[in-house]
This record gives structure tokens, C-alpha cells and sequence, in this order.
């Protein structure tokens, strides 16, 4: 896959008191927003608007009120909508792929609707296919390909013309763990190694911390947070201990927690009362002195340290600790928070 221009807009996307409203529904409310270059995350629930503003910002639909730029063009502007997805490259949420054509065939078929002469995009489309991992499969009708291959046709077909900014909707949909962290790779390359930006949505709050430079929260078509991956996750004076277990203490993390009540340290198990939790002890660094205390009691205990580390923050904290998020979002956040 050839290298492309790097996006020379300082903003890439920038929304001002964005509307849509439907007769029962207000999916977008006043959202504004200022997205630059890179990978950025746009999380909400589903339902919190991420389609519908994908939708605008492509021109397919129109929004109630308010404006938006993509590359330096109005989105509303009759003149804009072509140009617009000349520069960008989409890939929708839901499954629209014939089953009875090869990627090669579809991919082709794409590129020439973007404008590319023939030559041209039966090469781009090898290259593409090549890049997303589906060059040995591209010969094959798309219909016979499992869920992982087919998130790469469409993702394949996003990038075929060189697109200066890609839209992926929710990537990961019905890949398994595995599918999940391949095209998540996949993304992160997009624009390491091309410098193509993007914009990904997802629900799934622990995926946008280890993908994104920055992270977009809208909760219920309301701007929630903006702000880069690094805010989001800064340092904490939280610090997460890991310890072996032995014959003398068969529940090691146990015998540290009461070791450490014992000297006066204060512990909480991460992720109390979810299913698999208490392996991991937390508490609050005040100085090296916590981290000498910690180190001396495993040592006295004859167990063995795998890890002790200051925590960052999650992602998911912006739904948890500022009272706006959904009951969903909550379960998500704690679910997924990564």
C-alpha cells in the first residue's frame, strides 16, 4: 500500500453547535468540537449519536442546525458533499457486502466509483487487500469469508483511493478477541504508517485507550469530553501490587493486604465484587516509603512480586464519576474500561 500525503490541516474535523433532531429523538444537541490529526475515538453508547454524526460530516444527511467542516470544507455546502468523499474513506457498521463477488472484484468496483482510472485501481486494490491481510483470500466470493475477513473488505474498501481522513464505524463489530486486537493494529498503522487520520467509533472504552491519540466522549448527542488519550490516562497516586502465591500462603494477595492493614496501610482488591477480581491489591502511594514497605512485606512473606506499578486512569472514569452517563454506558465502562 503506497504511502499517502499527510493531512496538513491543523483540524481535520470541527463541528459548532451541531444539531439533529428527529420527530421523537434528538440525536446530536449543540455538539461542538475540534478534531485534529491522528487517530481519534468517538465513544458513547449505542444510540449517543455516533452514526448520525459520521452521516453528517460525509453529507449524507443533513444536520438541524449548527455547521461542520471536514478538511477545511462546509459540509452543508452543495459543492462540498463530492469532495468531501473524495478525501475520505468510510467504512459503515453493518454488513453490506455482496456474497457473490470476490474482495478483488468489490474492492476494484469501489475504487472506480471514487474516481480512479481502471489500471490504477486494480493496483491500489492489490496493494489495499495486501495491507488489511486478504491478498492470498482476494480471489475468493466474499459471502464464503468469516467476520474478521469481512471487516477487512470494508476496511479495504475505505482506504482503495488514498483517503486523506478515514470514518470506521465500529471496526470490531462480532470479532473475537483475537479478530479484535488484529484490527486495532490495523487502525493504528492506518495512520503510523500513512498518515492517514481517522476517526473510529466504538463502545468499547479500553479499545479507544490502546488505539487513539485522542478521545471524543458524546453521551446522548451531547459533547461529554474531549481531550487527548494521555489526559484521559494520566498517573495516579494509585498503586496496583501483584504477588505469587505459595504453600505457606495459598491466596498470597490475602496475606499482603493483611500484612499491609497491619502497618497501618489502607487496601481495596481491584474490581471488588466483579466476577475474577481480587488478585490485585490497590492503595494509595504516599512517597518511596509505600513502595519500601510494600517490597519488605512480600519479602518477609516469601512470596514473590510480579508487579507493582502506579496506576492511570481509565477511560471509563469519565462515565463513573461525573453522574451524566447512562445505566448502559456504566455497565459498559465497568465491562470493558480496559
Amino acid at each position: 500500500m503506497a504511502r499517502v500525503t499527510t493531512v496538513v490541516c491543523v483540524t481535520v474535523i470541527a463541528t459548532e453547535s451541531l444539531s439533529k433532531r428527529f420527530p421523537r429523538v434528538t440525536a446530536l444537541d449543540r455538539l461542538s468540537v475540534d478534531i485534529g490529526p491522528g487517530v481519534t475515538g468517538l465513544v458513547g453508547a449505542n444510540g449517543a449519536g455516533k452514526s448520525t454524526l459520521i452521516k453528517i460530516l460525509l453529507g449524507l444527511s443533513p444536520a438541524t442546525e449548527g455547521r461542520a467542516e471536514v478538511l477545511g470544507l462546509d459540509v452543508a455546502a452543495p459543492s462540498s458533499g463530492r469532495a468531501i468523499r473524495e478525501r475520505v474513506g468510510y467504512m459503515p457498521e453493518h454488513d453490506c457486502l455482496p456474497p457473490d463477488v470476490s474482495a478483488t472484484e468489490f474492492v476494484v468496483h469501489m475504487a472506480r466509483m471514487s474516481g480512479l482510472p481502471p489500471a490504477a485501481a486494480r493496483e491500489r486494490t492489490a496493494d489495499t487487500l495486501r495491507h488489511v491481510g486478504l491478498y492470498e483470500e482476494r480471489y475468493r466470493p466474499i459471502g464464503g469469508y468469516s467476520t474478521g475477513m469481512k471487516q477487512r473488505v470494508k476496511l479495504a474498501q475505505a482506504l482503495v483511493h488514498d483517503p486523506e481522513l478515514v470514518f470506521l464505524d465500529e471496526p470490531t463489530n462480532g470479532l473475537d478477541p483475537v479478530g479484535r486486537d488484529d484490527m486495532l493494529g490495523l487502525i493504528r498503522r492506518i495512520h503510523t504508517d500513512f498518515g492517514i487520520s481517522v476517526l473510529v467509533t466504538s463502545h468499547l472504552l479500553g479499545e479507544l485507550e490502546r488505539t487513539c491519540d485522542h478521545v471524543v466522549v458524546i453521551d446522548g448527542g451531547k459533547l461529554l469530553r474531549s481531550s487527548s488519550t494521555t489526559d484521559f490516562t494520566r498517573t495516579t497516586t494509585t498503586l496496583a501490587i501483584e504477588v505469587t502465591d505459595s504453600e505457606t500462603h495459598p491466596d498470597g494477595t490475602r496475606a499482603v493486604r493483611e500484612a499491609l492493614h497491619a502497618r497501618g496501610l489502607d487496601t481495596r482488591n481491584e474490581g471488588a465484587g466483579l466476577p475474577g477480581a481480587g488478585h490485585i491489591l490497590l492503595l494509595t502511594a504516599e512517597g518511596e516509603e509505600t513502595y519500601d514497605l510494600v517490597r519488605d512485606v512480600v519479602a518477609d512473606l516469601g512470596l514473590g512480586l510480579v508487579r507493582m506499578e502506579q496506576r492511570r486512569h481509565h477511560i471509563s472514569e469519565v462515565f463513573t464519576d461525573d453522574g451524566h452517563s447512562s445505566d448502559e454506558q456504566r455497565k459498559e465502562a465497568v465491562g470493558h474500561g480496559g
